[in-house]
């Protein structure tokens, strides 16, 4: 064929990226000594190995260490070791060793590609063009915030040893997303890679070597479930972060209950692909192919569900076509392949499987005529229309490179079509109207939203997921905050409540009988089971009578908080006048909220009035940060802008403590609602009336109904309610030990953010105990990518 045929045929011929120097680093190293720990390169102390393939062809590429428990302590004894000199070490010197990692990376970066490709299967532009520049960013970009940790972070110190176990789609770059902020902040790390993709960390380990990195800085373990579990069970591990499957992700949430171990999971998604018909189709066509194409489907955040309005369904879906049947499937190493293999033999299996599972609930599954290579774990790009919301293919992750389709008629189905799953990790809107996309992402249930575009992520810019994606951020500061910790000013230890069964003497005089009620919806309802108990003074007298909550009324409690639209959608001004109002209204009653506290809790006086005199302060506090703790905008190495929101966490519930009760209470509620969450709060067992007193303060201060329920009872139990209801996004713990334990442990149903004291109280009059400490609790920060330009 000439050059004039070859023109005209316009054919694609062989690109092969050159594995050469891949191949000597293999020939060179011994895998069987591939766990870095201490600085050290060292075989499992079992013996035992793991194979690792190539995808594209299944040969065996490398048996490597296969760490069990006695290796993940003796890491984490390394780590340890190396953590008191490490995080004592001035921001500059950790700036010097993050910036020579990255300086290192950029010297190997072919390597880095090359190893990433054969290892995993992605194509080698990926590797090339994003996976491994990112990495590097992250590095370089995390050392500019291990110097400005005391400015930027006062009051906050390194968490600790940290545990990581990172997935097998993106190896080196949740590496890097993983080591880099921890590095900064001062942890120490033990890291698990993936059993499928274990050579770029072991690159990695290197390059510590070479950079200089302290020994036991940086551990790197390979091995499988066993080294996983041990790494999360660890008693010297201070903090774990996973990024993985959300049904791992709970099985950790569950097993770190109670440990108090800080924790952040990066987990799965189910990402809608949102085209208005104002859209540009063929940029979002282009889009699409980024989206859920991209690594072969394998990623997280992939755009799965394709949601397109009705009026445009047919022209886009036949331009979706015509794209895909000019995808070039084959070897990843070659630089004209769009789609590699799937990175192992038992994940093209699920992936089969679950296309035959959506085909047989009613979807039509459509697939370029294409031929795949003869050996490897490919699998044609795959188009499923006529997909039913609650098709298999719309709900569950398929991690493949298979695009659900649905229509929509108008703005509120597709906001309710793309909210219409567990998950909430990311989300793609497309309009040429600017106004249209930014008035879509707000309402979405997803951490991360891109406008006219996919993928797109920095160093500088948060990433992470809403309810069974995760919990925590990766990047930009709030992925700082995720290796630091604040000292909290501790309170007393919290006993387990006793039986409130026992006989309460009768007051003296001949007062008319007040039994509180439950506040729920706006109302004061009896509880659902007609019961109440008796509250004592301080003297061991009837004070009074509060409804026994139950089940039912956490039920009611909570779908009259998701009901509650107008305080979550009221500006920060709006939310701020009624907290306003509503320490105004306290104030007016301080005196008989004062004689409240003494008869209770036998406080004299003066302890009396300066609590109920704080509280209102709180009050006054939250009032005016509930428009000042603002989110931020972030300008990324790329023409777009990225815009960090302060959401509210939703419903949250709160178990208020029995020490300074009024305070407590106050305290814990007041920033949840400043930052416009809805609120079930369970008060003070010991001292409900407290809270039944407020009431008729919320009652006239303007607060919708809805906003703030209180519901009194026994706070094991209720505790044990709100962790199991689904409904309820968020969960904040101030009771005994095994009550928070369990809680941690039962709030795996929706992975709804808890926040624990383990047990212990806070002193509630301290300043560390208001603020901004409080308000990050408050919120989920959303990441909206807008680009701009041509």
């Amino acid at each position: 064929m000439n050059i004039l045929e070859r023109y005209h045929a316009m054919e694609y011929g062989p690109a092969p990226e050159a594995r050469n120097e891949a191949d000597a680093w293999f020939a060179a190293r011994d895998f069987g000594k591939a766990l870095f720990i201490g600085g050290d390169w060292k075989a499992a102390s079992g013996g035992k190995t793991f194979d690792t393939s190539e995808p594209s062809s299944g040969k065996l590429l490398a048996k490597v260490s296969d760490a069990n428990a006695a290796d993940i302590d003796a890491a984490v004894s390394a780590a340890a070791k190396a953590l008191p000199k490490w995080s004592a070490s001035t921001g500059y010197q950790r700036a010097k060793a993050l910036y020579a990692i990255g300086r290192a990376m950029q010297r190997h970066q072919r390597l880095f590609a090359v190893l990433e490709t054969i290892d995993n299967g992605k194509p080698i532009r990926e590797s090339r063009d994003i996976d491994v520049p990112l990495a590097i960013r992250h590095f370089i970009h995390h050392a500019g915030w291990a110097q400005a940790l005391d400015r930027d972070f006062p009051g906050h110190k390194s968490v600790g040893v940290v545990g990581q176990i990172i997935p097998w789609n993106f190896p080196l770059l949740m590496l890097a997303w993983k080591i880099a902020p921890a590095l900064a902040a001062g942890c120490t790390v033990v890291l698990k890679p993936a059993e499928f993709t274990p050579l770029t960390a072991i690159l990695f380990a290197e390059i510590c070597e070479r950079a200089g990195v302290p020994k036991g800085v940086v551990n790197i373990v390979q091995g499988g479930p066993e080294a996983g579990a041990a790494i999360v069970n660890h008693p010297g591990i201070q903090k774990i972060a996973f990024t993985g499957s959300s049904e791992v992700g709970k099985i950790i949430r569950k097993a770190t209950a109670g440990s108090g171990k800080k924790l952040s999971l990066e987990l799965g998604g189910k990402s809608a692909f949102i085209v208005f018909e104002d859209a540009d189709l063929d940029s979002a066509v282009e889009g699409l192919v980024d989206g859920i194409w991209f690594n072969q489907g394998q990623v997280c955040c992939a755009g799965s569900r394709l949601l397109v309005q009705e009026g445009i369904a047919d022209a886009l879906i036949a331009k979706v076509k015509v794209r895909m049947s000019r995808l070039r499937v084959g070897s990843p190493l070659d630089k004209n392949t769009d789609i590699g293999p799937l990175v192992d033999l038992t994940q093209l299996d699920r992936v089969k499987g679950l296309i035959a599972e959506g085909a047989r609930q009613g979807a039509v599954c459509w697939q370029p005529d294409a031929t795949l290579p003869s050996s490897g774990y490919y699998h044609l790009p795959t188009l499923a229309t006529g997909v039913s919301p609650a098709n298999i293919l719309a709900q569950e992750e398929v991690f493949g490179p298979v695009l659900a389709t649905m229509t929509f008629r108008n703005t509120e189905e597709a906001i309710e079509l793309a909210n219409n799953t567990r998950y909430g990790l990311a989300a793609s809107v497309w309009s040429e109207n600017v106004n249209l996309a930014l008035h879509v992402a707000p309402q979405l249930k997803a951490g991360v939203v891109w406008v006219n575009g996919t993928n797109m992520f920095d160093a500088a810019c948060g990433f992470g997921g809403y309810r069974e994606s995760g919990f925590g951020r990766e990047g930009g500061r709030e992925g700082m905050f995720e290796y630091l910790a604040a000292k909290l000013p501790l309170g007393p230890v919290i006993k387990p409540a006793t039986s409130s069964a026992q006989p309460v003497e009768q007051a003296d005089g001949v007062a008319i009988d007040r039994t509180a009620k439950l506040f729920i919806g706006g109302k004061q309802v009896r509880p659902d089971g007609n019961y109440s108990i008796a509250v004592a003074t301080a003297k061991g007298k009837l004070a009074g009578e509060v409804g026994l909550g139950s089940r039912k009324d956490i039920r009611d409690a909570v779908s009259a908080a998701r009901a509650c639209k107008s305080w979550p959608e009221a500006t920060a001004y709006n939310r701020s006048q009624v907290l306003y109002y509503l320490a105004e209204n306290l104030s007016g009653r301080a005196n008989e909220f004062a004689a409240r506290l003494t008869e209770l809790t036998g406080a004299n006086a003066k302890a009396a009035r300066d609590e109920v005199e704080l509280s209102i302060e709180r009050l006054f506090l939250y009032a005016g940060l509930a428009d000042k703790f603002e989110g931020r905008v972030h300008q990324p190495p790329a023409r777009a802008v990225t815009l960090a929101l302060h959401e509210p966490v939703g419903v949250v519930g709160i178990v208020a403590p029995d020490n300074q009760p009024l305070l407590g209470f106050v305290s814990l509620v007041a920033p949840a609602l400043a930052m416009g969450n809805t609120v079930i709060a369970v008060p003070s067992e010991r001292y409900p009336l407290l809270a039944t007193d407020l009431y008729q303060v919320i009652e006239y201060s303007d607060v919708p109904a809805g906003a703030i329920n209180i519901v009194t009872g026994r706070s094991a139990e209720l505790a044990g309610v709100l962790a199991k209801h689904d409904d309820v996004d968020g969960l904040w713990l101030f009771t005994d030990a095994e009550t928070c334990a369990k809680a941690e442990a039962d709030s795996i149903g929706n992975l709804k953010r808890v926040w624990s004291g383990n047990g212990r109280s806070l002193d509630w009059a301290s300043e560390e105990a208001a603020g901004d400490a409080l308000l990050r609790r408050a919120i989920e920060v959303k990441n909206v990518w807008v680009p701009y330009g041509d």
